[in-house]
């Protein structure tokens, strides 16, 4: 599994997925954009050019950041080589810590193989102050199943910035009849402390992706030092689509939010689906919210966040009102359902060139984005959405061009409470033989 950034389940059907949306991107008659887009300036800085080792290389995720303002994020190649590790490496996470008017870069862990390796989803601090995150492979006792770690700081002070901070496995995957494996997006807790997340495979073996399963939502319980897995739901293929990309997101009430990818078993035709979990006494009970259909976007990627008013925002990575460069769109809670918008459609780019990270929205209302292979040059760009007389504007922050600022940003971006804006790209800057098309990828900043 090193190397890839879905799992063999998401995998196989690329090829098939790419020709099936540039088949309908081809087909869809021309629709009126919402809005042009509008170029302002900004400042670009790259603060971090991966080597490949030991720093890391190839981030597939974005940034963390803490109350201080630093950022922390894992990288998915890179770190230790050789080994479990090949010569491209297992994956490190990092932090870039402000120091003035600058920022010291310092890998804080490097995978080694039976720790994890791969990291898929963005780090989170937990109730504790510590990091958890996942790793989509880890070389355990029957399968490269992947894990869920917490990392904190090593219990003495470091005598130097490259001390490692210290990592346990509290769960590792199994690919046993309704476990999930190969855990995808960010975690996220409630308020008793348990821990969400989701998995691109296992669950019903029988069904999807020659019978590795289409994924599940999980649900990790601490107790005494230790944490109890509870699968608490397994997708089906069918209207609740198959192999959730970006864990998931809850409301107050404790219901859990999840977006899938594509429903193809049985031969449904869905591109995707937004569904919830509510928890009762019984256990979790699902409702399809939307599915997918063609011209309103499909591939869900980016997850979802919620607005202040109790609304749904995501992002599609293909087709839409436009060429096929994915949307943004609004889910609503309406008359005891939830009512779909589509806000944008970007025009650029073709197959899956759109958005894959979540957005982030101001206090203002307006979104943050990044789209993987649309922009000026076809590497992927950092957008803004303003809303306004009924529409969005689209802002251009920045278009990468594929040299030293970095290409296809697989993640979106996060705003710390100045308006400055960070993310990554997954490759682009430094070159290196050992990091996926020569390329390391970079930290950027974006200031206003």
């Amino acid at each position: 599994m090193i190397g890839q950034k879905r799992s063999a389940a998401a995998v196989f059907d690329i090829d098939l997925r790419m020709g099936t949306v540039a088949l309908i991107a081809a087909l869809m008659f021309a629709a009126t954009i919402i809005a042009v887009p509008a170029i302002h300036a900004q400042t670009f800085t790259v603060l971090h050019s991966f080597t490949g080792a030991p720093d890391g290389a190839n981030p597939v995720v974005g940034l963390t950041l803490d109350q201080a303002g630093n950022l922390y994020g894992a990288t998915w190649f890179g770190g230790n080589t050789g080994g479990n590790c090949g010569s491209s490496g297992c994956g490190t996470v990092f932090r870039l810590k402000r120091a003035g008017s600058g920022w010291i870069f310092a890998p804080l862990y490097k995978f080694s193989g039976p720790d994890g390796l791969g990291p898929q989803g963005r780090v989170t601090f937990g109730p504790d102050g510590t990091l958890y995150g996942t790793t989509a492979n880890g070389q355990g006792d029957d399968c490269s199943c992947g894990d869920v770690f917490n990392l904190k700081p090593p219990p003495t002070r470091p005598q130097t910035p490259l001390t490692p901070w210290v990592e346990t496995v509290i769960h590792q995957f199994r690919p046993s009849p309704g476990e999930g494996f190969d855990p995808t997006g960010d975690l996220a807790f409630d308020h008793a402390g348990n821990l969400y997340g989701t998995t691109e495979s296992g669950g019903y073996f029988n069904h999807c992706g020659g019978g590795l399963g289409c994924g599940t939502v999980y649900e990790l319980t601490p107790s005494a030092g230790a944490w109890t897995e509870n699968v608490i739901y397994t997708l089906k293929g069918g209207t609740d689509g198959t192999y959730p990309p970006d864990g998931v997101v809850l409301d107050s009430s404790g219901n859990l939010y999840v977006t899938s990818n594509e429903g193809y078993y049985d031969n449904d035709a869905q591109w995707g689906a937004v569904f919830e979990l509510s928890p009762s006494a019984s256990g979790w009970t699902e409702t399809t919210l939307y599915d997918f259909q063609n011209g309103n976007g499909v591939f869900p990627e980016g997850g979802l966040i919620f607005d202040t008013a109790g609304n749904l925002y995501g992002a599609t990575t293909a087709t839409g009102e436009g060429s096929g460069g994915g949307t943004v769109y609004r889910l609503t809670p309406a008359n005891g359902g939830w009512s779909f918008q589509n806000l944008y459609s970007f025009t650029g780019g073709s197959g899956l060139s759109g958005p894959r990270g979540k957005l982030i929205m101001d206090m203002a209302g307006n979104l943050y984005g990044t789209t993987y292979a649309d922009g000026a040059y076809g590497k992927g760009s950092v957008f803004k959405l303003t809303p306004g007389n009924g529409g969005w504007t689209l802002t251009a922050l920045h278009d990468f061009t594929g040299g030293s600022d970095g290409a296809n940003p697989e993640d979106g971006v996060v705003m710390d409470a100045k308006g400055n804006l960070y993310g990554t790209t997954y490759v682009g800057g430094s070159a290196a033989a050992s990091c996926q098309q020569y390329q390391c990828g970079v930290v950027f900043e974006i200031t206003p």
